[in-house]
């Protein structure tokens, strides 16, 4: 048989070098996409058991959300004076409950009441982390708060990295006295954008915590809180929450301070949240 032109044999290997790549171009994104929230969430899933065995003033709490899952966490009533203030903590993508026992100690010690929001899939509870999850857990910890008898206008929100874009969204819907943001980033994309430049993350990521899109309708004082030497959430990414927060309260970035810093879990950070509450709430 005569052999085939040369242009035509050149053309059928671009044609098969093209799907190769298209293939291995799609299942890299398939993976990606399968994969991703392994990428976003850390969990302890392990149960801390009992807060009565840590602290006299916590007690072990339940409720369900509207999803139906049943979440256990911890709450902390005020050692010493109460404030009758109480303080809604979301927390990061990593650790659960157990490593959040010694900021709540310490924003109890100045009277305020704690609820650490222990999310699906963390310290022993049910389910798979994800943005809606993450939502519908904090809505249903609030929820709790205002059966306790706490009124929104009494109620500080505490975001924590992952948890700031949680604290955003809740208060686009549910305003309470005051929200506080520690090391906010303006959506999730971005951060990851940042750590994988080379992935289309605005193409490929299910959970954005799209910060900057409920951002305007959070009109309660906020204050927003960085570290300078952050190597997880830039600071510039703070600094823009920050500019853009219509009603921003403060802005406070500490010069050398990392992501996960001791001082994001003791009293530094329950001063912040106090003076957010003094400036927020009708006494």
């Amino acid at each position: 048989m005569p052999k085939q032109p040369a242009r035509r044999r050149f053309r059928r290997r671009i044609i098969v070098f093209l799907c190769v790549i298209l293939t291995i171009v799609v299942s890299f994104s398939t993976l990606i996409v399968v994969g991703q929230r392994s990428l976003i969430y850390f969990p302890d899933r392990s149960d801390p058991g009992s807060v009565t065995a840590l602290a006299r003033n916590g007690r072990d709490v339940e409720f369900t959300t509207s999803d139906d899952i049943r979440l256990q966490t911890w709450m902390f009533e005020p050692a010493g004076q109460n404030n009758d203030i109480a303080v809604l903590y979301l927390p990061g993508n990593g650790a659960n409950r157990l490593n959040r026992l010694g900021v709540a100690q310490a924003i109890v010690k100045l009277g305020y009441t704690v609820l650490l929001v222990e999310y699906r899939g963390y310290g022993g509870n049910p389910g798979e982390p994800t943005e809606d999850g993450l939502l519908a857990d904090a809505s249903a910890a609030l929820s709790y708060l205002v059966e306790e008898g706490f009124e929104l206008g009494r109620i500080i929100y505490v975001g924590e990295s992952i948890g700031t874009g949680v604290a955003v969204q809740l208060a686009s819907n549910s305003p309470p006295a005051g929200v506080l943001l520690r090391s906010p980033f303006t959506s999730l994309v971005d951060v990851a954008k940042t750590w994988y430049p080379w992935l289309p993350a605005r193409l490929l990521m299910i959970d954005r915590f799209d910060t900057m899109t409920y951002l305007p309708q959070v009109t309660v004082p906020v204050t927003v809180l960085a570290g300078s030497a952050d190597d997880l959430v830039s600071v510039d990414q703070s600094r823009t929450v920050a500019d853009k927060a219509p009603n921003l309260l403060e802005l406070v970035v500490v010069e050398g301070a990392g992501h996960n810093d001791s001082l994001w879990f003791g009293s530094f950070l329950a001063e912040q949240i106090d003076a957010l509450a003094q400036a927020t709430v009708v006494r």
